[in-house]
């Protein structure tokens, strides 16, 4: 299990304590003690078959995952944080935040035109401006989240809905990669941009041009012959 203290993943099992029993439920208190930071983790189970529970997150109450970096704005990183907290509690209201979350960024920074989520989806794929890692991841995620089945309107992009396990988080993971390609690593590479014309002002140098992406220019070789 991850450390909600310190994210650190640890080998642990919990220590439970019989809480009352309500008909079939076995109610129960279950706690352990992070052995990295020394924090205790307690979680409120209820008996869900033989020797099987399901458990909830209790204290702390926080975001079990890495912080984002600051230069993601924050029209996305408040449903992001809201999703990761919420995640503990109802991975539908989590996977609705991060549905409403990932359509914010398809229309604004892949200027992908309002429909539903699957078609943006299908729209971006097709556009091949994400690199092939996160396309895939995104596909993936749609083909799990049935959003056929559940097309994610414009008008109703935090509508809860079923989801598979796993599927919130993974959702979680996939944001996490949109962040990075859309902000994170730009802002990484303006930062070198920068930090290379203040040597060169130094050395009374021009300075660079900073290079945006080009478009895709279609079939080279088609141009040539023209």
């Amino acid at each position: 299990m991850k450390c909600p203290h310190c994210l650190i993943a640890f080998r642990g099992s919990l220590k439970k304590t019989l809480i009352c029993q309500t008909g079939p439920h076995d109610w129960r208190a279950g706690h352990v003690i992070c052995p990295s930071c020394n924090e205790i983790i307690i979680y409120l189970l209820r008996s869900a078959g033989w020797h099987s529970f399901l458990k909830r997150l209790v204290y702390p109450k926080t975001i079990s995952r890495a912080p984002i970096s600051p230069e993601v704005p924050e029209l996305f990183a408040n449903d992001y944080r809201e999703a990761c907290l919420v995640l503990s509690d109802s991975a539908k209201a989590s996977a609705a935040l991060s549905r409403r979350c990932l359509q914010n960024i398809l229309r604004e920074k892949a200027s992908i035109k309002e429909c539903n989520l699957d078609d943006e989806i299908q729209e971006v794929l097709d556009s091949k401006q994400l690199p092939v890692h996160l396309s895939e991841a995104l596909d993936a995620i749609r083909v799990t989240g049935n959003f056929t089945a559940h097309p994610i309107k414009s008008t109703n992009s935090g509508e809860i809905v079923d989801v598979e396990p796993g599927e919130a988080e993974g959702q979680l993971d996939m944001l996490e990669g949109l962040f990075d390609f859309f902000f994170v690593q730009p802002a990484v590479l303006q930062k070198i941009h920068e930090a290379l014309n203040k040597k060169l002002n130094k050395k009374r140098k021009s300075k660079l041009k900073y290079m945006i992406p080009m478009e895709p220019r279609g079939d080279i070789n088609k141009d040539k012959n023209k």
